[in-house]
């Protein structure tokens, strides 16, 4: 166990962004899935630009990797372009 009170604070600290980033990521699969699931392209585009915002967001936090959010972008816009 910390010794220290900034050692117990920091704990604290990664504990709590730990909890918000698992959260982020869940909810990033699960637009995702909505995209990917989706058949119709006009809610498909609507859907797919909120998911790149998102994205984008989470990239910028360092939630997750740039790269990884650009090729998510990607594979996810081919499939919506792919839809008639």
């Amino acid at each position: 166990m910390a010794q220290h009170k900034s050692a117990q604070k920091r704990i604290r600290s990664t504990a709590r962004r730990a909890k918000k980033n698992t959260e982020q990521q869940s909810a990033m699969k699960t637009m995702i899935k909505k995209v990917r699931s989706i058949t119709d392209k006009k809610t498909a585009e609507a859907v797919l630009k909120e998911t790149v915002s998102l994205l984008d967001k989470l990239a910028g936090k360092r939630v997750i990797h740039p790269n990884k959010a650009s090729n998510q972008k990607s594979k996810l816009t081919r499939i919506v372009n792919a839809l008639k």
